[in-house]
């Protein structure tokens, strides 16, 4: 005998799914669920927490769930922060609930690229996505504003540098990207206007801060971490089980320049090496512990040595290009790529700690000094230093002078200061040009007899842009630049400028300077200066020498400025270079920056040894007899400016030039 289930206990089990309310929100869940990547990706495939065991506090910490209201997450470069903390945060966010949210990049070019290159690819490959805005853009899309198949909610997309867009409608979800380089705006400080977006909501909402760090003291993931509660990933020893996080500190005494692949840390409890090998089992049992549990919000630290993708021997090689102990090959014939251009790159995107960056201010005299008592062993003005050299020229505009400072640039990041030449025309006079164009074709010798020519110059169109332009855009990109100091202390060191140009009439369209053109980070430049100044052992990495008499007035313009910081009006660090003293000059300064620009231009810091000897050998070979330059003419102390006969000359500032 058989029965029937009754009707009404059907009726009421379906009642009871229909209101059995969604799962809580997972972004760990969302991510295996939604993510796979390509075969682009060092590690393809669907997403694994088991590969990324210290995501998963940081993903219950973002749910929307999860009381606190801030979340800071600083750390190094290309971990994995934007697939596997942005993204998803957002996707679980608006597949959870109804609601707009706001994502604030640096600049409109990184807001774009997110847009086009991250969450486009995204929103057409993980379902749901697809499900919430559909696989392809509403007719209300566009690439600062995203909505939501049903209209119910958006994603808006902006820069720091957009006030009108940080002022808007309340979000819900605030997340500020790369927030380090965030700069100040007319309307004030971004963070703090991206932050009110969500000040109306008392609970529910969440500001997220993720970024890698920048400068010491006006970094601002930096000071969002500091007053978190700072929690690090903790690893247990594969030896005696002890857990400590892995410190940079740790890892750097284990680096042996001639053995790069061994590596390691070493247990703080029994001093036993711990390899790369013991990483993943390590990793899987590893925990956040917070050492500021007092902190008003959740903060967490990552380096690249916790990244599964990375091997250890990656992050050594990098350290030894920045130290000068290795720029070759790696064996087998090809040139490594020079991924850390600098101390301060390396600092940032390797280890996710902030850089502090040297505050200058150095006693010129004592610079000076040093220099003065290797005079028996210092070369003549017109003489390059032994080894190979790149040769580069920067020049200042002055109202009444042009001034230029030749620097000879070496392997293993050493500089050699060679001349100094105060024009005394303005680049807007002729003659400023037609000397300018002098040196150019002017010939300093080898310690062989070879004559080498500038390899390029560079001169700062800042002040006379059009009359600079007219005279560099007469010589060939590869070797006269033009250059502009920006006021970034966050931006590249070198970044081509952008044109606008008229096209037909009745729009601008921008293009791209064609490689003539390109703005500083200054503040990046001088603090690399000042860093390697004091060093006195002239065989280490970054050595500065200079060239017999180059007179008291080139010293204290060399050592001109420090670096401050101060607290804006809006009571954020900010920091600035000024004059050590008012009446103190500093074109001299200025030129050896835009001289080292233009030696960045030709590879100064990206060249591998074979480059280096290449250039060594040819600048090394003996001269045909009888060759002869300008020096072989020239009796004073300045080179002349006509190559054949005496020209006439004056005096300014006790220096003898051309008229």
């Amino acid at each position: 005998m058989t029965s029937l289930t009754p009707a009404a206990g059907i009726v009421a089990q379906s009642i009871a799914t229909a209101m059995a309310p969604p799962p809580p929100p997972d972004i760990t869940r969302w991510c295996e669920e939604n993510l796979i990547f390509d075969e682009t990706s060092a590690m393809p495939g669907p997403f694994r927490i088991d590969r990324f065991p210290f995501l998963r506090e940081v993903h219950e910490v973002l749910s929307p769930e999860h009381p606190a209201r801030e979340v800071s997450v600083r750390g190094s470069a290309q971990w994995g922060k934007t697939e596997s903390v942005i993204n998803p945060t957002i996707g679980a966010w608006h597949e959870y609930t109804t609601l707009n949210s706001l994502i604030v990049h640096p600049t409109s070019a990184a807001a774009l690229e997110w847009a086009r290159r991250k969450f486009g690819p995204l929103r057409r490959a993980a379902k749901s996505l697809r499900k919430i805005f559909g696989r392809n853009a509403n007719a209300t899309d566009s690439l600062s504003n995203i909505e939501t198949a049903d209209q119910t909610g958006s994603i808006k997309i902006t820069s720091s540098g957009s006030p009108s867009d940080l002022t808007g409608n309340t979000r819900r979800l605030v997340i500020m990207d790369d927030l380090s380089k965030f700069e100040m705006n007319p309307l004030g400080d971004p963070e703090e206007l991206a932050a009110s977006r969500a000040s109306s909501f008392q609970d529910g909402c969440k500001i997220v801060r993720v970024s890698t760090a920048m400068i010491k003291g006006t970094c601002r993931i930096t000071n969002a971490f500091e007053r978190s509660d700072q929690r690090f990933f903790e690893l247990p020893c594969p030896h005696c089980d002890h857990y400590h996080a892995l410190e940079w500190e740790n890892f750097v005494g284990n680096i042996e320049p001639e053995n790069l692949s061994a590596a390691h840390f070493t247990c703080p409890a029994c001093h036993e090496a711990i390899q790369h090998k013991h990483k993943p089992v390590m990793l899987a049992r590893g925990r956040w512990t917070a050492r500021n549990p007092k902190g008003d919000h959740p903060g967490f630290h990552l380096w690249r040595a916790y990244a599964p993708q990375r091997d250890w021997e990656s992050i050594a090689r990098d350290y030894a290009r920045v130290m000068g102990w290795s720029r070759g090959g790696d064996g087998t014939g090809e040139a490594a790529v020079v991924q850390a251009e600098s101390e301060q790159t390396f600092w940032n995107d390797v280890l996710g700690l902030p850089y502090e960056m040297s505050s200058g201010g150095m006693d010129w005299k004592s610079i000076q000094t040093r220099a003065e008592a290797e005079d028996a062993d210092a070369l003549d003005r017109s003489v390059v230093p032994a080894g190979g050299v790149i040769l580069t020229g920067g020049v200042d505009c002055q109202d009444d002078r042009t001034e230029l400072v030749v620097m000879a640039w070496g392997r293993n990041m050493r500089r050699h200061a060679m001349l100094h030449v105060v024009i005394p025309h303005p680049i807007t006079d002729p003659q400023a040009g037609a000397a300018l164009d002098a040196y150019l074709d002017q010939s300093w010798k080898t310690g062989a007899g070879l004559p080498l020519k500038l390899d390029m110059l560079a001169i700062d169109e800042g002040s006379f842009t059009q009359a600079v332009r007219d005279w560099a855009y007469r010589h060939p990109w590869s070797r006269v630049i033009t250059v502009k100091g920006g006021s970034s202390a966050n931006a590249q060191t070198l970044l081509p400028m952008t044109f606008r140009t008229k096209s037909d009439g009745r729009k601008a369209r921008r293009k791209r300077g064609q490689k003539a053109s390109w703005m500083l980070n200054v503040s990046r430049l001088k603090g690399d200066l000042y860093a390697v100044l004091p060093i006195e052992d002239p065989e280490a990495r970054g050595y500065v020498s200079f060239a017999k008499g180059m007179g008291d007035e080139f010293y204290r313009q060399f050592c001109s400025e420090k670096r401050v910081t101060a607290r804006d009006r809006y009571g954020v660090m900010q920091s600035k270079w000024v004059l050590v003293e008012p009446t103190r000059r500093n074109e001299v300064l200025d030129c050896q920056n835009y001289a080292c620009a233009a030696a960045l231009r030709k590879g100064w810091v990206s060249m591998t040894d074979a480059q280096w000897d290449a250039i060594e050998a040819a600048q090394s070979k003996i001269p045909v007899e009888g060759q002869n330059d300008l020096f072989d003419l020239a009796l004073s102390p300045v080179p002349e400016a006509a190559p054949k006969a005496k020209a006439a000359t004056k005096t300014y500032k006790n220096w003898t030039f051309p008229k």
